[in-house]
Order: C-alpha cells, then structure tokens, then sequence
C-alpha cells in the first residue's frame, strides 16, 4: 500500500513538473492566465509555471503575416462596377491586445480592408483606378492600421493584385486605346512629312542660290574674260600696226605696200563683176598706178595722223 502511494505521489510530481515548464519558440508569444485571468506574455525560451494554476491561454505568432483579401465588386465615380482583390501585410506587436481586443483580428482587418477599399474607389473614376493604386494602397493601410492599433496588430503595407473591369468596360477600353494609337501615329507622320516638305524645300532654296551664285560668277568670269580678249585683241592690233610702220619705213617697205593694195584691190573688183551683170567701173580703172597711188595716199594721210614722218606724207601727196 505504501508502495502504490510513494509511486503515485512520484508520478504526480513528474506531472506537475511538466505541466509547470513551458518552452516558448523563436518569434512567438504565449498568453498565460492564472485562475482564468490574464497574468502574462512569454517571450521566447524557457518558463516555470504555477502548476494547476496557470495556463497558456492563447499562442501567437510575431513573424509578418500575409493575407489575402478576397476580391469584391467596386463602384467607381463614373458608375462603372470593377472587382478588386489585394494583399495585407500586417505583423502582432502586442499579444494581449490581439488575444483580448478582438475576437479574430485576421477576419475583422479583411471586412476593414475591403469596405475601405470600396470607399477609395468610389472616389476615383475608371481610368484613374490603374495610375491611383498607390494612393489607393497608402488610404488602405492608413485607415485599417488606426483600427487594428487597439488590436495589437501593426499594418505593414496593401497592394492591390488585380482591378477586373467588365468585358464590354475592356472592349471600349481597348477601342479607345487603339484609336489613341492610330491618332498618334497619325500625328507623327504627319510631323514627318512635315519636316521632310520643309527639308526639301530648305534645299532647293540653298540649290537655287547655288546655282545663281554659281551663273552670276560664270557672267561675271566671262565678261572679264571677253574685256581681257578685247584689251588684247587691241594690243595685238596696235602691235601690229606699229610694226607695219616700222616695215614701211625700211628697204623696200614702198615696194612691198603697192603689191600688197594690187593683191588686194584686183580680187575684191572680180567679186563685184560675179555678183552683178551691170558693173559700174571707175573712170581710172585703166591707170592701175594711179589707184596703186590713190590707195598709198589714204594710207599715208592715216599714218601721219599716227605719227608718220612728214617727207612720207609729201611723197603721198605727190
């Protein structure tokens, strides 16, 4: 009888040593109560309870924690009804408040997090919704961390995941959005076509200059070119009529002189009696040395008005 009473007294022992050590993990917190209130939050590590006497009433984690918003139907400003669904990451910052402030804080931040988000979309239009969805996700977690503050839990951040518009809202959309583009590449190439006109225009004014820069030097070439060949078609002239003088003036220059107006003056009377039946001759045409004489007193008269000695001009004369 002593035996069976030692052993159970034995085995009570061991119970109430287990039940009294309690080994709390990394990242979490237990919530003990004794006699049914609460009497502490055990960080990570090892505990002795009062065996019998208190209990870990609630166990929470205090890593970050993801939760899925499900997707609900929202009214945007222009009327138009787009299903919306997000993420909410939030973290427990105080045990005793998540245990004792609500009932299911997992399940009372979804419903805060979707009727807020039904109100931010409400006050945007359709086509604001995708560019707003991060001022849209700072009001979410703005408006859900002041309620969730008496909760224990800290709201981290909100991402939208998908805005779901109806398909006949997506058919306009993706209208709209080609026609954007065709208006674009409209616009576009019409600038091009733009510039390229006033290109082309820009170079056929730079040609024209070109070209009457290019005529206007050319003219201007030519007459300097034409007057170069006047002044030396004068000097050529001018050297030649003074070397004839200086011929005429030497040994048999005379001689030479009537030759040359005999060769000159019997081939220019022929061509008169070719070209006409009734020829009109002079009353001299039988004296060949009085023209011979005639011819060498016009050239003499015209070499003393350029300078010719005084005794050729009185032989002339004689």
């Amino acid at each position: 009888m002593l035996q069976i009473l030692g052993a159970f007294f034995v085995l009570l022992a061991i119970v109430t040593v287990f039940k009294g050590a309690v080994i709390v993990p990394q990242q979490m917190r237990f919530v003990v109560e004794r006699l049914g209130q609460y009497h502490s939050t055990l960080d990570a590590g090892f505990h002795i309870l009062l065996p019998y006497f208190d209990s870990v009433r609630y166990r929470h984690s205090v890593k970050e924690q993801v939760i899925d918003i499900p997707e609900q139907v929202c009214i945007t400003s222009d009327n138009v009804q787009v299903g919306v669904d997000g993420v909410l990451y939030v973290r427990i910052v105080d045990a005793k408040a998540a245990s004792y402030g609500i009932d299911d804080y997992l399940f009372g931040m979804i419903q805060l997090a979707q009727t807020t988000l039904r109100s931010e979309i409400g006050k945007i239009e359709l086509d604001k919704t995708f560019e707003a969805r991060a001022h849209i996700n700072a009001n979410v977690v703005v408006e859900v961390d002041k309620a969730a503050e008496a909760w224990g839990v800290k709201v981290l951040r909100y991402e939208i995941k998908n805005i779901t518009p109806p398909k006949e809202v997506i058919t306009a959309m993706e209208k709209q959005m080609k026609a954007e583009r065709e208006k674009r590449a409209a616009i576009l190439a019409s600038e091009g076509a733009r510039d390229s006109a006033i290109n082309s225009a820009e170079g056929e004014k730079q040609r024209q200059i070109k070209e009457s820069e290019a005529r206007m030097m050319a003219q201007i070439n030519t007459a300097k070119g034409e007057a170069e060949a006047i002044l030396e078609v004068a000097r050529a002239t001018a050297e030649g009529l003074r070397l004839v003088g200086q011929s005429l003036q030497g040994e048999g220059g005379r001689q030479a002189m009537e030759l040359r107006i005999a060769e000159a003056y019997l081939p220019q009377l022929g061509k008169i009696a070719q070209k006409s039946s009734t020829v009109v001759l002079p009353a001299t045409l039988t004296d060949l040395g009085g023209m011979i004489a005639l011819a060498k007193g016009i050239f003499k008269g015209q070499g003393m008005s350029n300078g010719l000695h005084a005794d050729d001009a009185g032989e002339a004369r004689a």
